[in-house]
C-alpha cells in the first residue's frame, strides 16, 4: 500500500484506537467463495484485537463447494459428507483491513484460506488462484496492475418486491438508454454519489462514473492497482452497491445480461505489467504492433492471452447468462480478435507510454475477480514464456468478420474446453481443474433441469 495509507484503511494500531474511542464495534472477517460471494463472520471488534489478528478464525469448508442458494453439492473431492465436512482456517490478510463507512461502526478485513492440518494455502481458493499468478509474475520480474470496468442495472425496486415479482417486469430505475447522459445520471445519484463516496472513504479509490447503454445502467470505475488489490477492490464493490441499494429501497444487478432487449452489463478487465518496483510499464516500447509501438513482452502476453481465452473461458463467462452477452453489435465481443481503441474487439488496446495497457472485453459483470485476473495473468505469462505471437491485428467491424475465431457462445461449450485444457491443469493443478470443472457442470445442470418463463410463453397453449 505504499508508506501513506489511503484514506479508509486501517492498520491494527489506528483499529484499537477507534475501538477503544467507540468508534468500531464489529469486524467482518470474509473470503469470497466460487462465485465471488464475500462468506465470513461478523466479529466483535475486541475479540478480533485480541484473538483473530493473530491467530485467525474457522469457517466450514463446505463454502467452497456449495452452489448459490447454499445447498451442499455432492461429488467434490475437496470437501464431502463422507469427510464430514470440516473447516477452512481463514488469516486475516491486514493489507486489506479498512473501515467501511456504508455501514454504522464495521471494519472490513479479506482472509486467506489455509487447510487446516497442513497449513498451507488451499489451492481451489480463488485467492489463492491469483495470489500463484501474482508469484510466478513476480519470479519472471513483473508487478501486474490492472482494474475493472464494472457495470450494473439499477431497478426502481426492492430486492423483496423483485422476489415476489420473480424478477419479472421490474421497473428501471431510467425510462431510456443513457450511456454518458447527464441528466438521467443525475436521477440516479441518489444511489451511485454514495457509492462513490463511501467506496473513496473506504480504501477502493474512485475514479468516476458514467451511464451506459441501457436504462438504469451504470458503470462506476475504480483506480488501477496490483491485481491482487484490484481484485479486492472489486469484490468490496459489488458487496457496497449491494448493501447501498438494499438501504436505499433499490435494487442493482450485475448479471451479464439481464434484460434480452438491452445491452449486457460487462467488467472489461484492464491489464499492463511492471517492474517490480513499479517504476516502468514493461508493455512499453520500440517493437512495432500494427499501428503502435511495444514492447516483446507486450507483444507475447497479448498473444498468450488470446490463444487461451477459449479455454480459459469458464473464468470470464462463469453462468449460463453469461453467454447471452455475446450477441453481434451488442458492445460485446464475438471474435477473439485485437485491435487498437476498437470496441467491437474482444482485446482492446488503448493508452500509451505509461497508460499502454490491454483491455480485455469479454468478461462479464458476473465474474469472480480473482478467477478472471489468476486466468488473465496465466495466459499472458505463458506468452512470454513460449513467445506466443498474436494474430494480425484487425481493423474494422470485428462482428462482420465472420473468419475470426468465435469466443464460446454457450457455457457447456466452454466446459468442454476448459475440460480438455492441458494448459488449464499446467497453470493451476489437476486439482483445482477437476474442482472447478465439477462447478461449472454442477451450474450447468441445474439450468438443464430449470423450466424457464421462456418454455412457458413459447409451448404453454401453441405446442
Amino acid at each position: 500500500m505504499g508508506e501513506e495509507l489511503l484514506r479508509g484503511m486501517l492498520t491494527l494500531d489506528m483499529l484499537a484506537q477507534e475501538v477503544e474511542r467507540g468508534e468500531i464495534d464489529t469486524v467482518i472477517t470474509a473470503f469470497t467463495d466460487l462465485y465471488g460471494r464475500f462468506m465470513g463472520k461478523r466479529l466483535d471488534a475486541a475479540f478480533f484485537l485480541e484473538h483473530t489478528a493473530s491467530g485467525g478464525m474457522h469457517a466450514c469448508n463446505y463454502l467452497l463447494t456449495v452452489d448459490l442458494p447454499m445447498d451442499p453439492v455432492p461429488g467434490y473431492r475437496y470437501a464431502n459428507w463422507e469427510l464430514g465436512y470440516g473447516d477452512v482456517h481463514c488469516v486475516p490478510d491486514m493489507n486489506t483491513l479498512r473501515r467501511i463507512t456504508w455501514l454504522d461502526k464495521t471494519a472490513l478485513v479479506i482472509c486467506d484460506l489455509r487447510d487446516e492440518r497442513t497449513g498451507q494455502p488451499v489451492s481451489i481458493a480463488p485467492r489463492t488462484m491469483l495470489r500463484r499468478q501474482m508469484d510466478e509474475a513476480a519470479a519472471m520480474g513483473y508487478t501486474p496492475l490492472g482494474s475493472s470496468e464494472l457495470e450494473y442495472f439499477i431497478f426502481d425496486e426492492t430486492y423483496k418486491s423483485a422476489a415476489q415479482k420473480r424478477f419479472m417486469d421490474l421497473k428501471h430505475f431510467g425510462a431510456y438508454i443513457e450511456d454518458y447522459h447527464i441528466l438521467q445520471g443525475t436521477r440516479e445519484e441518489v444511489l451511485n454519489a454514495a457509492a462513490r463516496r463511501h467506496l473513496s472513504a473506504s480504501g477502493v479509490p474512485v475514479e468516476g462514473s458514467k451511464g451506459e447503454w441501457g436504462p438504469g445502467q451504470h458503470e462506476l470505475n475504480i483506480r488501477y492497482a496490483d491485481t491482487l488489490t484490484a481484485a479486492d477492490r472489486h469484490a468490496i464493490y459489488k458487496q457496497c452497491f449491494k448493501e447501498l441499494a438494499h438501504q436505499l429501497g433499490l435494487a442493482v444487478s450485475f448479471m451479464a445480461k439481464v434484460d434480452d432487449r438491452y445491452a449486457g452489463s460487462s467488467s472489461h478487465l484492464h491489464l499492463s505489467l511492471w517492474d517490480i518496483d513499479r517504476a516502468e510499464n514493461r508493455f512499453v516500447g520500440d517493437v512495432p504492433l500494427g499501428p503502435l509501438h511495444g514492447s516483446h513482452e507486450f507483444r507475447w502476453f497479448l498473444g498468450g492471452w488470446i490463444k487461451h481465452a477459449r479455454e480459459l473461458m469458464v473464468f470470464y463467462a462463469p453462468t449460463v447468462n453469461s453467454y447471452k452477452r455475446f450477441q453481434s453489435g451488442s458492445w460485446a465481443p464475438t471474435a477473439l480478435a485485437w485491435s487498437y481503441d476498437n470496441r467491437t474487439a474482444g482485446f482492446r488496446i488503448v493508452g500509451h507510454g505509461k497508460s499502454l495497457r490491454i483491455e480485455c472485453r469479454i468478461p462479464g459483470a458476473d465474474i469472480n475477480p480473482y478467477l478472471a485476473y489468476a486466468a488473465a495473468l496465466a495466459s499472458g505469462l505463458d506468452g512470454i514464456r513460449n513467445q506466443i505471437e498474436p494474430p494480425d491485428i484487425f481493423e474494422g467491424d470485428v462482428y462482420a468478420a465472420k473468419e475470426l475465431e468465435q469466443v464460446p457462445r454457450t457455457l457447456r461449450e466452454a466446459i468442454d474446453e476448459l475440460e480438455a485444457s492441458d494448459f488449464a491443469r499446467q497453470a493451476f493443478g489437476e486439482d483445482v481443474i477437476e474442482h472447478y470443472l465439477h462447478f461449472f457442470k454442477t451450474e450447468q445442470a441445474a439450468f438443464d433441469r430449470a423450466v424457464t418463463n421462456w418454455e412457458r410463453e413459447r409451448y404453454f397453449e401453441q405446442i
